[in-house]
C-alpha cells in the first residue's frame, strides 16, 4: 500500500466527515434560524424544499460532468463552495436572500455528495477491498458532531450566525487541503464514461433500492420526534433522543459493514437489512411508550445503515467508470430522501401519523424483495482500478 493510496483513503473519509458536519450544522440550527428571521413553519418547509431541490438538480446533471472531469476535479471545486455556502446562509438578512443562499448551499453540496461517493468507489477499487461502509461511517461521525457542537453552542448562547459561519470558515481550508489527496480516474476510464449513453439495468435497480432506503432515513429524520411526542406522549427531551439513537445505530453498522460484506456479499446483506428495517419499524410502531420506542430506533438504524453504502459501492463496479453510475443511482436515492417526509405528511393528514409511518415497514419489505433480483455473485469490487499516473494527470 502506497502513502498516496493511504492519503486518498483518509482524504475520502474526512470528506464524508465534513459533509455530515456541514449539513448537520445547518439542520440542527434550523429552529434558531426560524427565530432569527421570524419564519413560519411553512417558510421553514420552503427553505428545506429549496435546499433539497438544489442538491437534486446538481445530482441530476453530475453524470455527464463526472464523465468529462472525474470526481477529483469536482470535489476540489464543490467542497470549498459548500463550505462558503454556510456563511452565506448564516448572514442572510431576509427570506429572499436566505432562499438564494440555501439554494446555493444545496447545489454545491449536491456536487460533493455525488463526487465523494465516486471518489470513495475509486479508492475502494484501488485498494482492492470493500471500504464504502467505513467512509459512510465518517458521515455519521460528522452528523453526530454537528449535533454535539450545536447543543454546546446553544448552551453557550452562541448566536446562530456566528456558529454556522464558524463551521463553514473552519471547513473551507480543510476542504482545500484534502483536495490534494484525491485520486484521479485514468483518462481511459473517463473516456469510456463519456461515450456511454445508458447505464446497465443493475444501476437503476440499485437506484430503486437506494430510493427506498433514503425514504426510510428521511422519514425518521423528519417525523420521528413528532411521533414520539404527539403519539407516545414523550417529553421534548426524550423525543429528541430518537434521531441521535438512530444515527448511533447507523454508525455502528457502518463501522462493521465492510467486514460483513466480505463474508455475506451484497445481496445477502441487503436482503437481511431490508427485513430488519421492516421488523424493527414494527417494534417502533407497536411500542406502547416512548421509553420502548426510542431504543428500537437504534435497531432501525442498524438495519438501514449499510443499504446506501452497499448500493453505491456496487453501482461503482457496474461500469468501468464509477462516477456516472454513482451519479445516476445517487440521484434516484436522493429523490427518496426528499419524497419520504412529504408522503408521510400527506398520509398523516388523511389517517394518523402512526398509520403513515407504517410506510417504513413497506419500504423495508421492498428493499428485501428488490435485493433478491441482484446477481448472486457481485462484480469484483475488489479488482484494483487503474489510477492515473502523474504524467497522465498533468496531461
Amino acid at each position: 500500500m502506497t502513502s498516496e493510496l493511504r492519503n486518498a483513503r483518509n482524504g475520502a473519509i474526512l470528506t464524508f466527515v465534513l459533509g455530515g458536519l456541514m449539513v448537520g450544522t445547518m439542520t440542527v440550527r434550523i429552529p434558531a434560524l426560524a427565530d432569527k428571521l421570524g419564519l413560519s413553519e411553512a417558510e421553514v418547509g420552503s427553505i428545506l424544499l429549496v435546499w433539497g431541490l438544489g442538491a437534486l438538480v446538481t445530482m441530476q446533471i453530475m453524470r455527464p460532468v463526472m464523465a468529462r472531469t472525474g470526481s477529483r476535479a469536482i470535489l476540489r471545486v464543490g467542497g470549498p463552495l459548500t463550505a462558503l455556502g454556510l456563511p452565506a446562509v448564516a448572514f442572510a438578512p431576509n427570506l429572499p436572500t436566505l432562499l438564494a443562499a440555501v439554494a446555493f448551499f444545496g447545489m454545491a453540496f449536491g456536487t460533493v455528495d455525488v463526487a465523494m461517493n465516486a471518489q470513495g468507489s475509486t479508492v475502494e477499487q484501488a485498494y482492492g477491498r470493500p471500504l464504502m461502509n467505513g467512509m459512510h461511517a465518517g458521515w455519521c461521525v460528522g452528523a453526530i458532531s454537528a449535533g454535539g457542537l450545536g447543543s454546546l453552542s446553544i448552551a453557550l448562547g452562541l448566536p446562530f450566525a456566528t456558529h454556522v459561519a464558524l463551521v463553514g470558515l473552519v471547513s473551507l481550508p480543510v476542504m482545500v487541503l484534502i483536495g490534494r489527496t484525491y485520486l484521479a480516474e485514468s483518462p481511459a476510464t473517463r473516456a469510456e464514461a463519456a461515450t456511454r449513453r445508458r447505464m446497465p439495468p443493475i444501476v437503476y435497480l440499485l437506484g430503486a433500492i437506494m430510493f427506498f432506503a433514503f425514504m426510510v432515513e428521511g422519514t425518521v429524520a423528519d417525523w420521528n420526534g413528532l411521533y414520539m411526542r404527539d403519539e407516545l406522549g414523550a417529553t421534548e427531551a426524550l423525543a429528541a433522543l430518537g434521531y441521535p439513537v438512530f444515527e448511533a445505530g447507523m454508525l455502528i453498522a457502518r463501522l462493521t459493514g465492510d467486514r460483513l460484506r466480505v463474508r455475506f456479499g451484497v445481496r445477502g446483506m441487503l436482503t437481511v437489512s431490508g427485513a430488519a428495517t421492516a421488523g424493527f419499524f414494527v417494534v417502533v410502531l407497536l411500542a406502547p411508550t416512548a421509553g420502548m420506542a426510542v431504543p428500537a430506533m437504534f435497531f432501525v438504524g442498524l438495519g438501514v445503515a449499510t443499504i446506501s453504502p452497499l448500493t453505491l459501492s456496487l453501482a461503482g463496479t457496474a461500469t468501468d467508470a464509477p462516477g456516472p453510475a454513482i451519479a445516476q443511482a445517487g440521484a434516484m436515492g436522493y429523490a427518496g430522501l426528499l419524497l419520504g417526509p412529504v408522503v408521510i405528511g400527506f398520509l398523516s393528514d388523511a389517517t394518523s401519523l402512526r398509520t403513515a409511518l407504517g410506510i417504513g415497514i413497506l419500504l423495508g419489505v421492498l428493499i428485501a424483495l428488490a435485493s433478491r433480483l441482484l446477481p448472486g455473485r457481485e462484480p469484483a469490487t475488489v479488482t484494483p482500478l487503474p489510477v492515473a499516473e502523474p504524467a497522465e494527470i498533468a496531461a
